[in-house]
């Protein structure tokens, strides 16, 4: 997080923690996506006040439990985008989709303390064989769900009908070109058919039963490639019924730059980073938070700090029928991780690449456009 961020929320807190406590009511922003929290129980409302306490110090065994989590369903995909451990042949582990039994157990155990969790992470999450499951056994957590997908699968009905069974809160759909030919450059053997029909689909479902989610979201990556569809993006994403457009910029990730140099944008305004003759010019106005409120777990069930660490090089251990979240998330071996990337952050290939500690924007998306009603407020 930026620390000019970070400041203005600690200026905020007395009337946060006043909704907090008082109202069970926390409204925050992610990635340009607004959640509203309502009805909180004591146990949420206690965690995040221990944890905003906790983030003043970034204690190595914090008082409180995360209340934001990245579940990677599986870690394969159908495409090869270069700009990604899996596409850029980087990602090392053996493909595997989370178990059942192990998302159960996560729910049971640390659901009751979450707020959000982000339902993907380095692979394509529309490919688990048990995505209804995953989704029932989410909702009944009552937690708010973001699944971001390539969107390959969305003709498919088992799937468009376990995702309105169950919705998450948004369904992010990744489209970086209004063409084939555009939109399968950087998403390698990506078809636009199947997403548009399923997002009809989808759209069609939510306006006949006056469903509020899921939120349909057309995130859209600017790149060199596809930079001269800007103006015409709003519209294509309005006609084909998506109600929420973001624009993205371009991130790295801990691999070779030569792949993410060719697809960066002419406008400085869509650029992630800022460039010098010598290459990504590094910031230091950020303090990573994410090892004391926001870890990842993987498809294996590898407990991870950061999602960065796509190879678990830093694990803080892995969760299994008898090992709980728990166990792992309060051990030394967490605490120790904690401490690695807290004080000495350029040990790790990781921490050294951050792509959210040199941004010059806040979030990933940079710009966002409402483009229906969406049935009034984003989903609880």
């Amino acid at each position: 997080m930026k620390r000019q961020k970070r400041n203005k929320i600690l200026m905020r807190s007395p009337k946060l923690i006043w909704n907090l406590l008082a109202r069970g009511r926390y409204d925050f922003t992610y990635d340009l996506m607004p959640i509203e929290v309502r009805r909180m129980s004591m146990a949420k409302r206690l965690n995040l006040l221990k944890a905003g306490v906790n983030l003043l110090w970034r204690r190595t065994t914090p008082w409180n439990w995360p209340f934001n989590m990245q579940i990677e369903l599986t870690n394969f995909c159908n495409l090869k985008c270069p700009v990604c451990p899996i596409g850029a042949g980087t990602l090392n582990r053996r493909p595997t989709a989370m178990s059942l039994d192990l998302f159960e157990q996560l729910m049971d155990q640390a659901g009751r303390y979450l707020l959000t969790a982000a339902l993907f992470a380095w692979g394509e999450p529309l490919l688990h064989p048990q995505l209804a499951e995953i989704l029932r056994i989410a909702a009944r957590a009552g937690i708010a769900t973001r699944l971001s997908t390539n969107g390959q699968n969305l003709d498919n009905e088992k799937i468009t009908d376990a995702l309105l069974a169950h919705p998450p809160a948004y369904l992010i759909v990744a489209i970086d070109g209004l063409s084939d030919e555009t939109n399968s450059a950087y998403r390698v053997g990506a078809k636009l058919t199947p997403i548009l029909g399923g997002v009809h689909r989808l759209a069609e479902a939510k306006q006949r039963n006056g469903l509020k989610a899921p939120v349909l979201h057309m995130r859209y990556l600017v790149m060199k490639h596809n930079q001269h569809e800007l103006e015409r993006v709003r519209e294509f994403a309005r006609s084909n019924r998506f109600e929420l457009l973001t624009i993205r910029t371009l991130s790295t990730i801990d691999s070779p730059c030569d792949a993410h140099r060719a697809l960066i944008p002419d406008d400085d305004e869509y650029r992630a980073f800022r460039y010098s003759k010598e290459g990504r010019i590094h910031r230091d106005d950020f303090t990573c938070d994410y090892p004391f409120v926001f870890p990842t777990v993987l498809a294996d069930g590898t407990l991870i700090a950061c999602d960065q660490d796509f190879n678990a090089q830093l694990p803080l251990g892995v969760l299994a029928k008898d090992v709980s979240f728990g166990d792992l998330w309060f051990s030394r071996q967490a605490a120790e991780v904690r401490r690695i990337i807290r004080d000495a952050p350029e040990t790790q290939s990781f921490c050294r690449n951050c792509p959210y500690a040199d941004r010059t924007a806040d979030a990933c998306s940079i710009q966002r456009f409402w483009l229906h009603d969406c049935a009034g407020k984003p989903p609880a």
